[in-house]
């Protein structure tokens, strides 16, 4: 395994794994004694790195979330797990009901319910301090100074470590942080956003934010990290949820860009010419790309983590990387 740092404060900076682990559907879809064996294979391979969210996974249940919090919660318990493993979590898109969404009935981002979300995400993961704590999507009716000082409040208590952003405006994220850096306050220095090899589409109106794809990596938020190198990108969807390799899961229309044929057989013919998977090349490109980013993988077997986990001492050649990167 390789590692980076994360964070500049060296009160709250953490070396983390490369690749970071998704537990977005333990608990639910993934079933406890599998979702055991994968977390307990990631850190034999010196994994350091989960991502989960307080409102993971709803969706599944019918619920407002939290299982794969407290499936977390009990593996580290059963492990005896401590501060060596970094978890991430997430706050503002739990749902308020059952039956209900982050669309239409989310917590938000006021200060109330980032204390009170922060402090049940503790709870069910049984950490006295949050390692990494996002803002999971963009809270329009609360002021963007209540946000970052509610975030702040907690890092100064000693509740949370770093702060991190996910599916936000790039403008959004700048504005925080200059207010945080005006008043002396932690900013967001993590975030997470979906990228892969193949570009998704950034125009026409989503769920999220009627303007367009707010989620994913775009030229406008790739310029804003390439001059703020000190800041992380951690990357959703970083396989397309198996649409590289499998066959039953065919590309979404968001990737129907007139680059995706070009760029799928470039991809092809560097996996072959490697020996290695579709999808281990596209994890070895964006682990040691120019702006270097964290993919985070979902896997449902131990067999697809130690895929994902051999892309890690995957060494792309510089020719191979031109010939990626200009695939257009």
């Amino acid at each position: 395994m390789r590692y980076r740092t994360i964070g500049s404060d060296p009160r709250t900076r953490r070396e983390v794994s490369v690749l970071s682990l998704g537990a977005m559907l333990f608990g639910t879809k993934t079933d406890e004694a599998t979702a055991y064996a994968i977390l307990d294979r990631f850190v034999e391979a010196g994994g350091t790195f989960i991502d989960t969210s307080d409102n993971y996974a709803f969706w599944m249940t019918g619920g407002q979330g939290g299982e794969s919090e407290e499936l977390l919660g009990r593996w580290r318990r059963s492990r005896g797990i401590g501060d060596e493993i970094v978890i991430a979590t997430k706050l503002g898109a739990r749902p308020l009901a059952p039956g209900t969404s982050y669309l239409d009935n989310p917590e938000g981002l006021s200060a109330k319910v980032i204390r009170e979300s922060a402090e049940r995400s503790r709870e069910r993961l049984g950490m006295d301090r949050l390692d990494l704590l996002y803002a999971h999507i963009e809270d329009h009716k609360v002021p963007l100074r209540e946000t970052v000082e509610g975030f702040a409040e907690l890092v100064a208590e000693g509740a949370v470590g770093l702060l991190g952003a996910s599916n936000h405006r790039t403008w959004r994220v700048e504005r925080a942080r200059a207010l945080a850096a005006a008043a002396g306050l932690p900013g967001y220095e993590v975030l997470q956003y979906h990228r892969s090899y193949l570009p998704a589409r950034l125009d026409g109106p989503t769920d999220l934010d009627p303007d367009g794809n707010v989620g994913a990596v775009g030229g406008e938020l790739l310029s804003y990290l390439r001059a703020e190198p000190g800041m992380t990108l951690v990357s959703y969807g970083s396989l397309l949820w198996g649409a590289y390799v499998r066959d039953d899961k065919p590309l979404g229309p968001e990737y129907d860009l007139p680059s995706a044929p070009v760029r799928l057989a470039a991809l092809r013919e560097v996996a072959e010419q490697t020996g290695a998977t579709v999808n281990q090349v596209v994890l070895a490109w964006l682990i040691d790309g120019e702006i270097p980013t964290i993919p985070l993988v979902g896997v449902s077997s131990v067999a697809q983590l130690d895929e994902s986990l051999a892309a890690v001492d995957l060494e792309l050649t510089p020719e191979q990387r031109h010939r990626l990167d200009t695939a257009w």
